[in-house]
């Protein structure tokens, strides 16, 4: 039986979602708690790989099992097991011919950046942090620049295993709700730390360090030495991945409504 479930997690304190020999990953606690529950060894494939310190409001992933469970069970179960910070949202009985990663159709990822002179105290882990004032309509104009098909070489980690460095970024929205800003991103698919570097060029932007114009010469260089350092994990968060209506998956989780 194949299972997809939802995932939410606090990545604070992991070393990302991919296994580890220390076993400090989110893959590691949810496939021990999974292989607990159902007396027997489980592995887990994911839609979206995600960096240490970063979240996600509904990470999905699918594993395959011989073990019997109503889907209601596979969400209370492992969740009676599981760490703090870490929670399966629902679960869905699957057929064979799915896959999490393979057929997602496009994945979103949001930042929540404070702009404050001073830094983060009850939120902090979980919002990004500049203390210079910042520029909506420059970090608006270089985001126009940046959606598209392009080569996102420029925007790529050096451990970065992807095939191919041409993406298809859909749409990026900024917005701005007292001190905090949020910066939504929507692509088919995500280099290794494409997101927070490109986070590092638009703050950049928005704080007249570089033009908006800027960002088409970034993209064309090709070269990671061209664009901004690689911005803080703290306030990144995995929304998920989009499935075709067929899988019948939901498409968001209550944690959507918290997030600024």
């Amino acid at each position: 039986m194949r299972v997809a479930l939802g995932l939410s997690y606090e990545g604070g304190g992991y070393e990302g979602w991919q296994s580890q020999p220390s076993g400090n990953t989110v893959q590691d606690q949810l496939e021990q708690a999974l292989s607990r529950f159902s007396n027997e060894p489980i592995r887990t494939m994911c839609a979206g790989r995600t960096d240490a310190g970063v979240h996600a409001l509904m990470q999905v992933v699918h594993f395959d099992t011989g073990a019997e469970r109503a889907e209601n069970a596979w969400v209370r179960g492992p969740n009676s097991l599981l760490p703090r910070g870490i929670a399966v949202q629902w679960a869905r009985h699957m057929s064979a011919d799915f896959h999490c990663r393979s057929q997602a159709l496009g994945r979103s990822y949001a930042y929540v950046l404070l702009e404050s002179p001073v830094r983060p105290s009850v939120e902090a882990g979980r919002v990004g942090w500049v203390f210079r004032p910042l520029d909506q309509a420059a970090m608006e104009q270089a985001a126009e620049l940046l959606i598209g098909e392009h080569d996102f070489s420029s925007f790529r980690a050096a451990q970065c295993q992807s095939h191919t460095p041409v993406k298809t970024l859909r749409r990026i929205q900024i917005s701005q709700r007292g001190a905090y800003w949020r910066f939504e991103f929507e692509a088919n698919a995500f280099l290794h730390h494409m997101v927070r570097n490109l986070m590092g060029c638009l703050v950049q932007v928005g704080q007249g360090m570089r033009s908006a114009a800027s960002m088409s010469e970034v993209l064309a260089a090709r070269d990671r030495d061209a664009a901004a350092p690689t911005f803080s994990p703290d306030g990144l968060y995995f929304l998920g991945p989009v499935y075709e209506e067929r899988w019948g998956l939901p498409t968001r989780s209550p944690a959507y409504d918290w997030l600024p």
